[in-house]
């Protein structure tokens, strides 16, 4: 990672910028910020919510059950009382 301050950064920028496309560039501040330079082109293009897909042999009516019963407050067998009853 290469730091440079940002009196060296505005009169380097071009070099930088090319710098920047091999190795981490970081442009400091007087007062202590930091900016780190990175090229557009190395960013993920895709949404940080494009996650894999599991295969756990479920059928997709068994999840929906299971979310219809979570949103109702489903009490399996007695096993968690009702305070949807006991609020009001």
């Amino acid at each position: 990672m290469k730091v440079y301050t940002y009196s060296e950064a505005r009169e380097k920028l071009s070099s930088i910028l090319e710098e920047s496309k091999t190795e981490e560039v970081v442009i400091k501040r007087r007062r202590g910020d930091t900016y780190a330079i990175v090229p557009r082109s190395t960013r993920p293009r895709h949404s940080p919510f494009d996650v894999p897909g599991l295969n756990k042999g479920v059928a997709r009516q068994e999840i929906l059950e299971a979310i219809s019963e979570s949103r109702e407050g489903h009490n399996h067998a007695g096993l968690l009382p009702d305070i949807r009853a006991s609020s009001r």
